[in-house]
């Protein structure tokens, strides 16, 4: 499998984070775009490249509080073009109870704010869908902890934080939702965010550069036929 990871280091970092989310946008359409261009090409390739971005893993800190302003402005705009999962970062800091109420309003902020996340209740296609859709929704956002170290534990390496009140495994579920979020997005629903960014956020791109094509090509039309029309009598004229 073939999976290419984009980080956008330093987002939401600056004093002034008016428009931040802009040069992410911005990128997410060129792939679009290039995509488009390929497809419309006389002679094009029997299997296109395909550069356009799946799935924007969102990082939200780990405050205990609610979503930020830059948090609700991003994934308002994003969620229009791209698949979003909001992921809860460095989730050792809290307690279970406080990730708990943390999630709880972070659902609430999402909800009373119009910030539709990855995956869509709309697209649900049958009821054994929905039921496994339900589950992952009720654990958005997935609370997470990372590291690339290993450590013994019960006579078996794992991948975990240590702390001096134990080891944090990072595969365990009641450690940490990394598996869950591992799942969700190389396993279970792969093929549905590609279908999903496909059908839904690419098809809504096309058509809108489409209509755009097709308007300009109109207005040259009209704005050039008088011209042309005046041109086609006098020569007419002439040859009588």
């Amino acid at each position: 499998m073939k999976l290419t990871v984009i980080d956008t280091p330093g987002f939401g970092d600056q004093i002034n984070n008016e428009n931040c989310w802009e040069p992410i946008v911005k990128y997410v359409n060129e792939q679009y775009e290039k995509y488009l261009r390929e497809e419309l090409n006389i002679n094009r390739k029997r299997r296109i490249p395909d550069s356009r971005v799946h799935c924007c893993i969102y990082f939200l800190p780990a405050t205990g509080h609610r979503l930020r302003p830059i948090d609700l402005e991003f994934m308002k705009r994003l969620g229009k073009i791209v698949s979003i999962v909001p992921v809860i970062a460095k989730a050792d800091t809290l307690t279970v109870e406080e990730r708990q109420e943390f999630k709880e309003r972070i659902r609430k902020d999402l909800t009373s704010n119009g910030i539709r996340v990855y995956p869509q209740r709309e697209y649900d296609e049958d009821p054994e869908e929905r039921v496994l859709n339900d589950r992952i929704r009720e654990s958005i956002p997935f609370a997470v902890v990372g590291t690339d170290k290993e450590h013994q534990v019960n006579g078996n390496k794992v991948l975990g934080r240590k702390t001096k009140w134990g080891i944090i495994e990072v595969e365990n579920v009641a450690h940490c939702e990394f598996a869950n979020l591992r799942d969700l997005l190389i396993r279970s629903h792969l093929q549905d965010l590609k279908d999903v960014t496909h059908n839904i956020h690419y098809e809504t791109y096309r058509v809108r550069r489409l209509k755009e094509s097709n308007m300009n090509f109109s207005e040259l039309v009209l704005s050039s036929w008088p011209l042309e029309n005046g041109t086609d009598t006098c020569e007419t004229e002439s040859q009588l």
